[in-house]
């Protein structure tokens, strides 16, 4: 499934890969941030006009209290398997907000579907985890979103077929894993490829996304369809970087059929929602969420703006 709907079984296998590369981000305490705080390789100095917006609750905890479902790589993992530390894009992303607001981004495991319920019990002031921002969820909670991830392309080293697009699948075989949002993409994408005269995209479905990526290295299949954000995380953390890339078609710098994903709030928070709203601006003009996103092999996926309930259902 894509980003969040429902948490696609690819997530285990790629944690399962990728287990070893994780480099940790810190840990949780519940005391304000106090001194340099250092984000991706780059300071994140606190604002004060930006922590005046907070509620008052939220000062005085000195903590925002955020609900996350672990592991969901690139966005969510543990550092180590077995140990509580965690690391990923949306922990890195919470720890920016927390030092830009000066107060801290406290992260707890909860399990995805019952991440907006204890938000609405007040368990959670807000959530980051990889959410897709749509209409329904709109209703019982807010949005800042801060990425738009779809479908991306894995490809060999090199990209040796030179793939560049959708319509560079025409008539080759390309691996994806059975029951995704990704097999359906590769399938409503024949008619294009009957279209513009070109072969039947030859699908190769397998159980895991492992699985895919096993073949892809084998040459067995030309490239791999996944989501977007799990691509780039691959490409950049397989073999030190040295076994996979990313494909980046300037039309789709998100991925095919992209939604917004959004740190979810809650309605009783507004004031709390206008303050990772500014402080999210705040460090994309600042460029220290582009670097984030870089970290984890995923920088196109970076909102230019941040927005409030985007969804695009």
């Amino acid at each position: 499934m894509n980003t969040r709907f429902a948490r696609p079984a690819a997530a285990a296998a790629v944690t399962v890969v990728m287990l070893g590369s994780l480099s940790a981000c810190g840990g949780d305490d519940a005391a304000a941030p106090s001194g340099k705080v250092v984000v991706a390789g780059h300071e994140v100095a606190k604002d004060p006009a930006l922590h005046d917006l907070l509620p008052e609750k939220i000062k005085k905890a000195g903590q925002v209290r955020v609900a996350t479902d672990v592991p969901y790589p690139p966005f969510e993992m543990f550092v180590k398997e077995g140990e509580p530390t965690l690391t990923g894009l949306d922990y890195d992303l919470g720890q920016a907000l927390g030092a830009k607001l000066g107060v801290r981004f406290s992260f707890t495991p909860q399990k995805f579907d019952g991440i907006v319920p204890a938000i609405q019990a007040g368990k959670f002031d807000a959530a980051m985890s990889a959410i897709t921002d749509n209409k329904d969820r709109q209703e019982v909670v807010d949005f800042v979103d801060y990425s738009q991830s779809g479908s991306g392309i894995l490809v060999a080293e090199g990209n040796p077929a030179k793939v560049a697009t959708l319509d560079d699948l025409c008539g080759r075989k390309v691996a994806v894993q059975a029951a995704t949002n990704q097999l359906d993409l590769l399938k409503s994408h024949q008619a294009a490829c009957s279209a513009a005269g070109k072969g039947q995209i030859d699908i190769q479905t397998f159980p895991k996304d492992s699985d895919a990526q096993l073949a892809l290295r084998a040459g067995k299949v030309i490239a791999q369809v996944l989501t977007k954000p799990a691509a780039g995380w691959v490409a950049k953390t397989a073999g030190n970087g040295a076994t996979f890339d990313l494909v980046e078609d300037p039309a789709a710098p998100g991925g095919y059929n992209a939604s917004p994903n959004g740190i979810a709030v809650s309605k009783q928070l507004p004031e709390l929602t206008d303050a990772i709203l500014k402080a999210l601006q705040a460090l994309i003009d600042d460029g220290d969420l582009v670097h984030i996103y870089d970290k984890y092999g995923v920088a196109s996926i970076a909102v230019p703006r941040a927005t409030k309930n985007a969804a695009v259902d």
